[in-house]
């Protein structure tokens, strides 16, 4: 009997500890697409230095979202990766075409075509102008807002770990940590890594997964590519991969080494309510 009850309590002070860890950060708004559906970041850490992560640019590529709110999950219950750091997490950029499974927004326009980049080309498929679309718009600002020290941007189908600007290292840094190679494809007119990397000289991922990467589950996804997105965000460090994979086996030891006193100091605090009451009961 008492086994049982010991285990029913580690478990009850495990889920207490999840509930309290991981508690998800608000969603704050960047902005509305073309069809008015909300653009959502999430804010994670205090630190100086600003890591801005982003996902579906293009609908169709939407590998990358499962991967950024599991990345959230992961940083609330493991909090000191983000010592020093503020990460800034947009897990669809493109709501319109992520809801259509189209590579452009509802008007047809490639977002990541349509940033004010000197080698910007204006057209029907890059927009009239650059920013000419409400959520490249958003994005624009919300850099402007934060200036990252790096960005991290999510893509399909080419299994390489691209760069702009002075991203290289970072780049062979998320390498190390994952199952693709670090490979320079080249910028493409007025992309965000033309505009972010090119022109502002801040260092740029473009992180492209695999064509059918959005097939796999959330969970295998996490563990082909969450400890690269670890290694972008405390970038130079280096991610272990017994280190990545800690958290829940940390807890769990912790959990169990307290258990018993915690135990203890409830057993005897239901011992002397109880003598007070029997006291009381007393003629």
């Amino acid at each position: 009997m008492i086994p049982k009850i010991y285990k029913l309590f580690v478990a009850m002070l495990m889920l207490a500890g999840c509930q309290s860890e991981g508690r998800a950060p608000a969603a704050l708004l960047a902005g509305k697409s073309v069809e008015g559906r909300p653009i959502q970041y999430y804010v994670m850490g205090e630190g100086k230095q600003v890591v801005l992560f982003i996902a579906t640019i293009h609908g169709n590529e939407h590998a990358g979202t499962p991967l950024m709110r599991t990345l959230m999950d992961y940083l609330g219950e493991r909090p000191e990766f983000l010592e020093g750091y503020k990460a800034v997490i947009i897990p669809v950029m493109n709501p319109d075409g992520y809801a259509k499974n189209t590579r452009g927004n509802i008007n047809g326009v490639d977002l990541n075509r349509n940033f004010p980049a000197t080698n910007r080309k204006n057209n029907a498929k890059y927009g009239s102008s650059g920013l000419s679309e409400p959520e490249s718009k958003a994005i624009f600002e919300l850099l402007h807002k934060f200036n990252p020290v790096r960005i991290v941007v999510a893509h399909q189908p080419w299994a390489i770990v691209d760069w702009d600007g002075p991203g290289q290292p970072l780049a062979e840094h998320m390498a190390r940590h994952t199952i693709h190679p670090a490979k320079r494809i080249g910028s493409r007119p007025g992309s965000l890594g033309s505009y972010a990397g090119g022109d502002l000289g801040i260092p740029i991922i473009t992180w492209e997964f695999p064509g059918k990467a959005h097939e796999n589950s959330p969970e295998k996804l996490w563990r082909m590519y969450g400890r690269s997105l670890v290694a972008a965000l405390v970038y130079p460090e280096d991610v272990t991969l017994k280190n990545f994979q800690a958290p829940y086996d940390q807890r769990e030891r912790t959990v169990i080494l307290v258990a018993p006193v915690v135990m203890l100091a409830v057993a005897s605090l239901a011992g002397w309510l109880l003598l007070i009451y029997l006291n009381r009961r007393k003629p």
